[in-house]
């Protein structure tokens, strides 16, 4: 593994060297491949580094307990031995996660896909609730969202929404949000003061750029339509909205949000080619039942991942186990702690796996 290492050390100094260079920084978009690999190699380096350090440190300290003469020293030398003893198993943990094979998507942007499910208009309302707090936590990462197109209720809720989330790591980080969100609360038109359990789905898709899913234009029935708004509502009179159908696979995407009949074809396509590296995703997916077993909590869209209870401020993720009594702050966009034990949780998994060589 460190022969791996120092290997690894040695690309990302001479890709630091590589970006200094002027006739690099000069073509921004090889530069920004280059900045990407660099930030990618720089926390392997990072973490070895660290590691290396704490490795030579503990081999002083044991010299220093082992060659001290007064009594004082050696105690203070063993310490030091102890405690390098005791953080050192989990950096090299840290370390060997680090260099477990990367998901090609995790450096891609997303299009994120809300959907009301059972329970009504206060699926909607929820729907429409989680559309903010994704909003909130993209913002909180320094991410661009643009909402694609969104299908409201004309009270404040949502029957579908898509998103674009554009910046640093999106899908790393998002990825364990497709599921079912269940909700448990007491709806306002509730005069009774039962609480009721409503549910909407999450969907998490990697962009497809061009070059990852070919269409053939053949294959595709585009229609246009009037956009509408709420209640039948004329959102305009002409044919802007679009709905374009990939006939061999049967999926179908519309969109309505912008006035333009182009830029609703831009964004249709968008969504269609990530639904369809999806669904080529999901066929390789299924032919590795093996390692989707050994995965615990897969993210299927039919699986209830995540509980959100207002009446306790309580959210509990049941892939994990984990509850905090916090909703108010989650809901205001704070993921962090569900999204970092999640990563956390399945790169243990996956690094367990690999040791059994699954």
């Amino acid at each position: 593994m460190f022969e791996k290492l120092a290997q690894i050390e040695k690309s990302y100094e001479e890709l630091t060297e590589q970006i200094s260079q002027p006739e690099f920084m000069s073509d921004m978009s090889v530069y920004a491949k280059l900045m990407k690999q660099h930030r990618s190699l720089g926390e392997v380096v990072e973490k070895y580094r660290e590691v290396r350090r704490m490795q030579e440190e503990l081999a002083g300290a044991k010299e220093m307990a082992d060659a001290a003469d007064d009594e004082e020293m050696r105690e203070m030398a063993l310490a030091e031995a102890s405690e390098l003893e005791a953080k050192l198993p989990a950096a090299e943990e840290d370390l060997k996660v680090l260099l477990l094979p990367r998901d090609p998507n995790d450096e891609k942007n997303v299009i994120l896909e809300i959907r009301a499910g059972t329970g009504g208009d206060e699926a909607t309302l929820f729907a429409a609730e989680m559309l903010r707090m994704y909003a909130r936590y993209a913002e909180r990462q320094g991410w661009k969202m643009e909402i694609l197109d969104v299908a409201d209720t004309g009270v404040g809720g949502i029957k579908e929404a898509f998103a674009m989330i554009e910046g640093d790591r999106v899908f790393s980080k998002m990825r364990y949000e497709s599921g079912v969100h269940r909700v448990q609360r007491v709806p306002q038109t509730e005069t009774a003061g039962r609480i009721h359990t409503s549910a909407i789905t999450v969907a998490v898709l990697p962009e497809a750029e061009e070059v990852d899913v070919q269409i053939n234009q053949n294959d595709l029935r585009i229609d246009t339509f009037c956009s509408s708004g709420p209640g039948g509502q004329s959102v305009n009179t002409t044919y802007s909205a679009v709905r374009i159908t990939h006939l061999p696979s049967g999926v179908v995407v519309s969109m309505q949000d912008e006035k333009s009949q182009i830029k609703n074809r831009e964004k249709a396509m968008r969504v269609l080619r990530a639904r369809l590296q999806e669904l080529e995703e999901q066929k390789q997916h299924d032919a590795q039942a093996s390692e989707r077993k050994s995965m615990v909590g897969s993210g299927d869209r039919s699986e209830k991942i995540r509980t959100y209870n207002f009446k306790e401020n309580r959210v509990t993720d049941h892939r994990i186990g984990m509850t905090v009594h916090q909703l108010d702050l989650v809901m205001e966009g704070q993921l962090d702690e569900f999204i970092d034990a999640l990563r956390t949780h399945f790169q243990t998994e996956k690094l367990k796996a690999e040791a059994v060589g699954v």
